[in-house]
């Protein structure tokens, strides 16, 4: 079935490529709370919701593993380092998808290649439902983490041609707060499934619900387009979606220290966000309610978190508010983690800020990647360093899994404000990108 991605604009309605038509662009200049949302236009308004609505039910799909984790322990006998070689291998084939997904968004469009994600992770996430064995398991959701890896890199590349640039930080970091959307829709199903359901057959209705992403394609389909301005720079490129052009003496640096710096920050967000349900039911004997109560303070904090470094990432910068909220999650991780048993009235108050600054950190990574490559090679830059780095990222999980039997959980936990020491290395290869236009 052909998919259309250039509907006809009526000639009676505003010209919605024409900066003219915008109203910041004949009058004064537009400074409100949602300025970003006014300067997409509609058809940068229709990309965003697309993208908002898929990142956010990519996270609602991820989540279904960790939240499931300890049920899913106990069915098959699994120890802690095969839970987390569940993870592992979903973030490591993950790495894959994104970087083919880049290529696709660079040669047949960022719509097309946003919908083929979209699906991937949601017939995947399905099948998992329905695995036999462990080992079924662990390939299905390797097969999930195709679609998982790409969604974010193709939706944020979308919405970021039609951004401006004085408020494309901003505008990137609501398309990263969908996760926290999606974290806690995921929090509220598995409170209610495992409260009702016995929890042999709970964690396989949670991976079926993970169908829902599917619905949301027949909208992208059929209100969503690419930024017509980055199509026909896409279209007249003749070096469109290949690795060996991120890798050419001009753009080599680039690649390797945006990848590190991917590397750092999805390490360390990658190992609480797989451990830490687990570890307040197994170490802090806290119940199914309980622990959603918990997550509650957390996935709070990073949605205000999220929106929080948006802004931040367009008034100081991308490097000064990835550098400052890298040492914040580390220091939030370390007191969390140390934190004297019985004092889990202090857990939930410490939620909030540790779910604020591990998220406020990714909320310049949409607008710093897309602006760090040209428009013919953005998705395979964007799509290759930041699944490079969760594909090396995830293996802190499973370390955390090997030495939690040896110092605890929330012991091995500490691990992750290792990866947010490399963050800050990183940034030293890179430029600041604020203000920049994308070309």
């Amino acid at each position: 079935m052909a998919m259309s991605t250039s509907p006809t604009t009526p000639s009676n309605l505003p010209n919605e490529t024409d900066p003219t038509s915008h109203p910041t662009a004949q009058g004064a200049e537009d400074n409100g709370a949602f300025a970003w949302r006014r300067d997409l236009g509609p058809r940068g308004r229709r990309a965003f919701n697309g993208a908002f609505g898929g990142y956010a039910l990519d996270s609602y799909d991820f989540f279904a593993l960790p939240l499931s984790m300890v049920a899913i322990a106990a069915y098959y006998g699994l120890s802690s380092d095969q839970t987390g070689l569940l993870t592992t291998v979903t973030l490591v084939v993950s790495a894959v998808g994104g970087a083919l997904a880049g290529i696709l968004a660079d040669r047949i469009g960022r719509v097309k290649a946003l919908m083929i994600t979209v699906i991937t992770y949601a017939v995947f996430t399905v099948a998992c439902g329905f695995a036999p064995s462990y080992e079924w398991l662990l390939v299905l959701r390797a097969f999930q983490g195709l679609g998982f890896g790409g969604e974010w890199a193709v939706g944020a590349i979308l919405v970021a041609e039609y951004a401006s640039a004085k408020h494309r930080g901003r505008t990137l970091a609501f398309i990263q707060s969908s996760w926290a959307v999606g974290w806690a829709l995921a929090v509220i199903v598995y409170t209610l499934v495992f409260q009702f359901v016995d929890e042999d057959l709970a964690w396989r209705v949670m991976f079926w619900t993970g169908a829902l992403p599917a619905l949301l394609v027949f909208y992208i389909r059929r209100n969503v387009t690419d930024a017509p301005q980055a199509a026909e720079q896409r279209a007249n490129s003749t070096r469109r979606g290949s690795f060996a052009e991120i890798f050419r003496p001009g753009m080599l640096k680039t690649t390797v220290f945006a990848s590190l710096l991917a590397t750092g920050v999805q390490g360390g967000y990658y190992t609480l966000a797989t451990w830490v349900p687990t570890f307040l039911k197994e170490e802090r004997g806290l119940t199914v309610v309980g622990t959603g109560g918990y997550l509650t303070s957390l996935i709070s904090g990073a949605f205000t978190g999220y929106l929080t470094g948006g802004y931040l990432t367009d008034r100081l910068g991308r490097k000064k508010t990835i550098a400052l909220f890298a040492f914040l999650s580390a220091g939030c991780i370390l007191v969390y983690t140390h934190i004297p048993s019985g004092a889990n009235t202090l857990l939930l108050v410490l939620g909030f800020p540790l779910g604020f600054c591990m998220s406020a950190i990714f909320s310049g990574f949409g607008s710093f990647l897309s602006e760090l490559y040209p428009t013919a090679v953005r998705g395979t830059g964007q799509g290759f360093t930041y699944n490079t780095g969760r594909a090396v990222g995830a293996f802190f999980p499973t370390l955390v899994g090997f030495l939690a039997g040896s110092w605890g959980v929330g012991g091995a936990l500490v691990f992750g404000a290792v990866g947010y020491g490399i963050a800050v290395v990183s940034l030293l290869g890179l430029p600041e990108t604020r203000g920049r236009e994308l070309v």
